[in-house]
């Protein structure tokens, strides 16, 4: 069952340029960075009440969010949904001809797990399902 928004995430070409916007103009916990090579993308993590911002720099060209940034330019990349069975909430996407791009879960940042919904499933918006380690 989905519990509620655990993240926006914004593609940026510089965490370092913008990094300064979320902590020191709105004043949010910074949460910490970390790099993910499996998804060639850095990340800060804010929170700002029960939901976190997430920012996403590419490591790589190759990176889907260099790929989104390149195409749409910067700005919200995804919405990530929490739940506490993501393989349950896959089986009952995939029941419901949902198109998945994940159809197993894989690592993401901060010890979730996450499996994407494709744009064309969930009208045009990027959807991400995740399951704290915790």
């Amino acid at each position: 069952m989905i519990k509620q928004i655990n993240h926006i995430g914004i593609a940026v070409s510089s965490l370092e340029n913008h990094i300064p916007f979320y902590r020191d103009i709105l004043g949010l916990t910074a949460l910490g960075t970390e790099e993910v090579p499996e998804h060639k993308v850095k990340v800060a993590m804010f929170q700002v009440g029960e939901v976190k911002i997430e920012l996403l720099e590419p490591t790589s060209g190759e990176s889907p969010v260099a790929k989104f940034i390149e195409k749409k330019g910067e700005g919200i990349h995804h919405i990530a949904y929490e739940t506490d069975g993501i393989i349950k909430e896959i089986e009952g996407f995939q029941g419901k001809e949902i198109r998945m791009i994940d159809e197993t879960p894989r690592d993401g940042a901060h010890g979730t797990k996450i499996a994407f919904i494709h744009p064309k499933s969930s009208g045009k918006v990027l959807t991400e399902i995740c399951q704290s380690s915790h």
